[in-house]
């Protein structure tokens, strides 16, 4: 089990570490794609993070929570992690200008949660690390926090400029997340650390890309048919 999570811990720093810069390989020339600081520092702090505390680190912080919370329960946190992109699309339907239109939206969305719950999943098939209540061996890193954050990133990048408050609400409401998972003894602090840096990188890798991708893969015109 240790090997595995090892194995897991380098597949994730390599993801990180690397994900982001290689966006601009081969285009370092062109506007469409500009990586900053701002993009890479947050997901690899908090994946770099979440490795540092597995093991003694999470396990003590559980046994303090056990002991504290001992009959907590909620499943709030099955639902919650779809609010901030909800509340993002939402304010796109009612006409209150993003980042992008409505459409646009959707598509990084969807993208954005498939490419963040692919890492994660792949990751839990490689670490198989225990969950603190022993359910199974699908612990490392939390998928809810993951979809959690990921959605919170888009909230932020779409309306972010417009108020910090739609960024602190996105990312409070991902944050109580991952304290309801360890509270409902299903994850442990580093779970819910590398499935935060794995949200935001994903939406991250796939707003840098997108203009990329809009131009290599256009949307079909309309033609008109004449009366």
């Amino acid at each position: 089990m240790i090997l595995k999570a090892a194995r897991a811990q380098i597949f994730v720093l390599l993801i990180c570490c690397n994900l982001l810069p290689q966006a601009a390989i081969g285009q370092r020339d062109s506007t469409l794609w500009r990586v900053k600081a701002g993009d890479i520092i947050p997901p690899v702090s908090l994946a770099v993070a979440g490795l540092v505390v597995q093991g003694k680190i999470s396990r003590s912080l559980q046994r303090e929570v056990r002991s504290q919370y001992p009959s907590f329960h909620t499943n709030a946190d099955d639902f919650l992690p779809y609010a901030p992109g909800v509340v993002s699309l939402t304010l796109a339907s009612a006409g209150v200008k993003g980042k992008h239109s409505l459409g646009d939206q959707l598509i990084l969305a969807l993208l954005s949660n498939i490419g963040a719950q692919v890492v994660t999943q792949g990751v839990k098939r490689i670490s198989k690390y225990p969950r603190p209540n022993g359910e199974d061996n699908h612990s490392f890193p939390s998928g809810h926090t993951t979809t959690a954050f990921a959605n919170a990133e888009l909230l932020h990048q779409e309306y972010g400029d417009k108020s910090v408050l739609y960024s602190i609400g996105g990312y409070g409401t991902a944050s109580a997340v991952g304290a309801m998972r360890i509270l409902n003894n299903k994850h442990w602090l580093a779970d819910v650390l590398m499935g935060a840096g794995i949200g935001i990188g994903a939406t991250k890798v796939f707003y840098i890309s997108y203009p990329w991708l809009k131009q290599k893969f256009p949307r079909k015109k309309k033609i008109a048919v004449p009366k």
